[in-house]
C-alpha cells in the first residue's frame, strides 16, 4: 500500500513578525512536518535564521522539525541545531568536504540524517553514504530564495535516486517550486515528502494555509509513486 505523501510547509514564506503563531497555524492546518530553511549568505545568497530562532518556535508545534542546512561549513553547527529541537538535520553534499563524517555526526546526536543535492549535482555523490541516510532532499530550484520556478529536469533525477535507494528505508524529499501542478510529477517519480513555502502561505490566513495544503495533498494523492 502506498504511503501518504508528507507535506512540510517551509516557514521561509511565513510572516517572521509572528513566526511562532505561523508555525502553530500551519500545524493546525494540517502540516505533517515543519520545514526550516537555514541560509548563511555564504553557501547561498540569502540569510534566514539560526538555532536561537528554531529553539524559540519549537514550542509552537509538536510536529517533526525538518531542518535543511544551506550553510558552509555545516559541521560546527550540527550540535546547536540538534539542541534547538530539530528532529531531522539535512546537510548539502556540496557544503561539506567529508559527507560521511557529517552524517555520522548527525546520527551521533540522536537525530535523523539527510543529504541535499542542488539541481546540477549528480546523484552519484550519495552512492557510498546511502546506509548513513534517512532522507535525500532534491532541490528543484537553485537554493537561496523562495518563490522560484520548478526545474523539470530534476524529475528524472528523482527516479534515479528512487532506484538507487532500492529497499532501504530512506525518504525522498522535494524542495522548490512545489505546487498542485508540480506535486504529482515528483510523487509519480517516487517522492515521499513535499516542501512548499509560497504555495502554502499565500493568502496569509490559517484558512488559506489549510486550503493550499489540501490542494497540494489532493494533487499528490491522485498519482501512484514509481515502483
Amino acid at each position: 500500500m502506498t504511503k501518504p505523501v508528507i507535506i512540510a510547509p517551509s516557514i521561509l514564506s511565513a510572516d517572521f513578525a509572528r513566526l511562532g503563531e505561523e508555525v502553530a497555524a500551519v500545524d493546525k492546518a494540517g502540516a505533517d512536518w515543519i520545514h526550516l530553511d537555514v541560509m548563511d549568505g555564504h553557501f547561498v545568497p540569502n540569510i534566514t535564521f539560526g538555532p536561537p530562532i528554531v529553539k524559540a518556535v519549537r514550542g509552537a508545534s509538536t510536529k517533526v522539525f525538518d531542518c535543511h542546512l544551506m550553510i558552509e561549513p555545516c559541521d560546527p553547527y550540527l550540535e546547536a541545531f540538534a539542541e534547538a529541537g530539530c528532529d531531522i538535520i539535512t546537510v548539502h553534499a556540496e557544503a561539506t568536504k567529508h559527507l560521511d563524517r557529517s552524517l555520522q555526526a548527525i546520527r551521533a546526536l540522536g537525530k535523523k540524517a539527510g543529504v541535499s543535492l542542488n539541481p546540477s549535482t549528480p546523484e552519484s555523490v550519495i552512492q557510498y553514504v546511502l546506509d548513513r541516510l534517512d532522507l535525500v532532499l532534491l532541490m528543484t530550484v537553485n537554493p537561496g530564495f523562495g518563490g522560484q520556478a520548478f526545474i523539470p529536469s530534476v524529475i528524472d533525477k528523482v527516479r534515479r535516486v528512487k532506484a538507487m535507494i532500492g529497499d532501504r528505508d530512506i525518504l525522498i524529499e522535494i524542495d522548490g517550486g512545489v505546487t498542485p501542478e508540480t506535486a504529482p510529477l515528483v510523487v509519480e517519480a517516487g517522492a515521499d515528502v513535499l516542501v512548499a513555502g509560497s504555495a502554502i502561505f499565500k493568502g496569509g490566513t490559517p484558512a488559506h494555509y489549510e486550503a493550499n495544503m489540501k490542494a497540494i495533498r489532493a494533487a499528490a494523492g491522485a498519482v501512484s509513486k514509481a515502483a
